[in-house]
């Protein structure tokens, strides 16, 4: 009985990988693994892939169908997409979801996913029970001009490895963060194809998600670090469930800055959007 029970655990984490067509037939890699419901789809940000979550996934896998994917253009996937919208980024979790049959989804978005995951929702009707931004959405109201994205976009064509360097360093860590993982998420920003990098990044910061947010009725907790503050009063105006929940003294990959601190601030935003508790997922 007891090597039947440790067969079974062993058949539940084992890693399932895979391949879904988006809507415009890119090729979206995904690794999936653990059982139960609901579903947790971790969605990552810009020039990342999903290997970010990689101190959540054998946690959350312990109680949940946990799945983790790269959005088109960034690790596994194709990178054959011509229009890099953020519509088109919710395509390839659909994609996912629906190529393993996921019936019920927490949506787990970092950084520019946080936008990704509102359309996504909007896509999935019925599907989606909850959704966890991650450091993204601090403050809705705060929406970059056409000039400054213009003027963005000008510095990032014209020398994409210098200022993608300074971008990451200035905005995304405390001074005190761990020297070797800034030096390996700049290595990971800087050798992104600016090619696709570029577009991604204006298609993101013309964005706007307040439609949409005023459209979402599903609850919302977001999981933010405290480099910048979290403007709930904003969002509620447009969201009137969202809520949101904050790790201390990490920047903006706060997944990878302290894993213990965020999965336990994670396991609280689960149970608050589905009603259920993680068994395990603070520890």
């Amino acid at each position: 009985m007891a090597a039947l029970l440790l067969l079974t655990l062993a058949a539940a984490m084992a890693v399932q990988s895979g391949t879904a067509r988006s809507g415009d037939g890119v090729a979206i890699h995904y690794e999936a693994r653990g059982a139960g419901a609901p579903a947790l789809v971790f969605v990552h940000g810009w020039a990342i892939s999903g290997r970010y979550w990689d101190a959540q996934v054998p946690v959350f896998a312990r109680a949940h169908r946990v799945v983790t994917l790269d959005l088109a253009g960034h690790g596994l996937s194709g990178r054959e997409r011509k229009d890099w919208t953020v519509p088109a980024f919710a395509q390839d979790v659909r994609a996912v979801v629906e190529a393993l049959k996921l019936e019920r989804v927490v949506l787990i978005g970092h950084s520019m996913a946080g936008n990704v995951i509102l359309e996504a929702a909007r896509a999935m009707p019925g599907r989606v029970v909850g959704l966890v931004p991650i450091d993204t959405l601090l403050d809705v109201d705060q929406q970059m001009s056409d000039a400054e994205v213009s003027g963005a976009m000008a510095d990032f064509r014209a020398d994409y490895k210098a200022t993608t360097e300074a971008f990451v360093r200035k905005y995304m860590f405390w001074p005190t963060a761990d020297p070797a993982l800034v030096g390996a998420v700049v290595k990971d920003a800087t050798s992104f194809p600016p090619e696709i990098g570029v577009p991604v990044l204006e298609h993101v910061w013309r964005y706007d998600p307040r439609p949409l947010l005023a459209e979402t009725h599903v609850p919302i907790c977001a999981v933010n670090a405290d480099k910048f503050p979290t403007r709930l009063d904003h969002a509620r105006a447009y969201a009137p469930q969202f809520d949101a929940l904050v790790v201390k003294g990490v920047g903006h990959y706060l997944m990878r800055e302290d894993p213990a601190a965020f999965n336990g601030q994670l396991a609280l935003a689960i149970a608050r959007v589905t009603g259920k508790a993680t068994p395990g997922a603070g520890r």
